[in-house]
């Protein structure tokens, strides 16, 4: 804002660099340029004082889709007053020149009209595509499209304005045509997930699956090996009773064959003995047959009386006892006679 200090008929003006002043003196533009400073009469002087610098401007714009759907696009436009001489012939950018402020307020002006040009270029550029469109390949486009429109606009130069540069933000459509349009994306989502998720389950049956059969194959495998320890302990086992029956049978052979020689050696001896002894019987026997009967009575006698105390009863015929009376008497009758 241009400074202004008044004095008495006269009063001088000082404005900014970035600020481009025209001086009007009854209706004939007197001076013109940036930064002026200058003394005016004030009964006889206008000034109009517009700004240089760059301005921006935010905007929100509503649409509708090719196929009937309602979007909104923001954006911003930055601008700056390129014809300065112009824009002040087309806008009243006259300042009091008691305070130095703006008796209108020009550049909320433009900044209506740069947003209803934004709202027909969004219109007619998102009018040309479906919704789905305008969210997907379309959007570049659209967002180009939309910013050389609003940077080209006749109406926008006529005024002097230079647009800098304009930006288009994210097309948006309504929440409930938002929602439906994220439905199958989330559905795909879902579906992934669960196919994720069914994949996993799957893979830790599989792992589990694998895990059971290790450990059955193990199982079997120790059985096998229980069952073939246990096979051969048995081998060990009918081994040992068949060597050591064989050593039994052995052994009793051994001691059948022992105690058959020990009994045909006592046989032996005691046939030899049974020999011997008959051989002195046959002797005696033959001594015997040479005696007469009365020596042989005598020998038995005399037999009989070393066995005396170990007889109980003795039994004698009359047959044995006659002959041996007879033979008694005969003797003692010989001795008699002698």
């Amino acid at each position: 804002m241009a400074e202004i200090r008044r004095f008495p008929f006269l009063s001088h003006l000082r404005s900014e660099s970035n600020a481009y002043v025209v001086r009007t003196r009854n209706g004939q533009a007197v001076a013109r340029g940036r930064g002026l400073a200058f003394w005016f009469r004030p009964l006889t002087h206008s000034v109009a004082e517009l700004p240089l610098d760059d301005r921006e401007f935010a905007f929100v714009a509503h649409g509708r889709s090719k196929d009937f759907q309602e979007v909104t696009v923001q954006g911003a436009v930055a601008w700056r007053l390129g014809d300065p001489d112009r824009a002040a012939e087309r806008l009243d950018f006259n300042i009091d020149l008691a305070t130095g402020a703006p008796k209108a307020r020009p550049l909320e002006q433009i900044e209506t009209l740069v947003g209803g040009l934004a709202e027909q270029v969004v219109q007619r550029a998102v009018a040309l595509h479906p919704v789905h469109a305008l969210l997907g390949e379309a959007l570049q486009a659209t967002q180009q499209g939309i910013a050389s429109a609003i940077q080209d606009h006749p109406a926008i130069v006529a005024l002097g304005v230079e647009v800098v540069g304009v930006r288009v933000g994210d097309i948006k459509p309504s929440p409930e045509v938002e929602k439906a349009l994220q439905t199958p994306t989330r559905e795909r989502i879902q579906q992934s997930a669960d196919e994720a998720k069914f994949a996993r389950r799957a893979q830790a049956v599989d792992k589990e699956r694998a895990i059971a059969e290790n450990e059955l194959s193990n199982r079997i495998e120790l059985a096998k090996r229980e069952a073939d320890l246990i096979e051969r302990r048995g081998q060990n086992v009918r081994r040992e009773a068949v060597e050591a029956a064989e050593a039994a049978r052995i052994e009793s052979e051994a001691e059948a064959a022992r105690n058959a020689l020990a009994a045909e050696t006592e046989a032996e001896k005691v046939r030899r003995i049974a020999l011997a002894r008959a051989e002195g019987e046959r002797a005696r026997l033959a001594i015997y047959e040479t005696l007469e009967p009365k020596v042989i009575l005598a020998l038995a006698a005399q037999e009989l009386a070393k066995k005396l105390n170990r007889i109980d009863h003795l039994n004698l015929s009359p047959e044995a006892l006659g002959p041996m009376l007879q033979e008694l008497l005969s003797a003692g009758t010989k001795r008699l006679g002698g």
